[in-house]
């Protein structure tokens, strides 16, 4: 008959305490493997809570769709044409012909513009322009139209090479050149 002794480990222990009969070795890796899978899915959860796009405004208000249509026909420009009344019209002598700027003034308020008080031009010129003011060019083209001879490539935007002073506030000035001499 042999016998254990008095103070020694009981097997299959791994020097650890026994609870009924039951190893306490074999839940740990079931504990770890838990943790594990708790731990994925809480840095899942915060990489998509971090990557989310900011939310801003009223969240009772859903937000506005738009929706987004590819047309394949040319795209149309809607312009706006003022009555000639509406348009201040100026019209600059730059010829030695005495008058000139008054004749044609006269000729373009029969059609209906509002016209400014003629004056003479800093210089001489042989062709005649319609400069317009931004958003003036289709009036601009409709004097070119009314004036004798002009081709339709006299109408050009307003700058500062304009040879004409004291043209402040007025839409479209007409520097009659030369070659509205014979017309006049």
């Amino acid at each position: 008959m042999t016998s254990e002794p008095p103070h020694s480990a009981p097997r299959g222990s791994g020097g650890g305490a026994s609870h009924e009969g039951r190893s306490t070795g074999g839940i740990a890796p079931v504990r770890a493997a838990v943790v594990l899978i708790v731990f994925v899915v809480a840095a899942i959860a915060l990489v998509a809570v971090g990557t989310r796009p900011t939310v801003s405004g009223n969240a009772a208000t859903p937000p506005a769709s738009t929706t987004t249509t590819t047309s394949r026909t040319a795209p149309t420009t809607t312009t706006t044409t003022l009555p000639p009344s509406a348009v201040k019209v100026v019209v600059a002598n730059a010829t030695q012909t005495n008058g000139l700027a008054g004749h044609y003034t006269s000729v373009l308020a029969s059609h209906g513009w509002a016209m400014q008080t003629a004056l003479d031009a800093a210089t001489t010129q042989q062709t005649s322009v319609v400069y317009y003011a931004a958003g003036f060019q289709t009036e601009a083209a409709t004097i070119v139209s009314q004036l004798p001879g002009l081709k339709p490539t006299a109408a050009q935007p307003l700058t500062a090479a304009v040879p004409v002073t004291g043209i402040t506030g007025d839409d479209i000035v007409v520097v009659a050149g030369a070659d509205l001499v014979a017309g006049a």
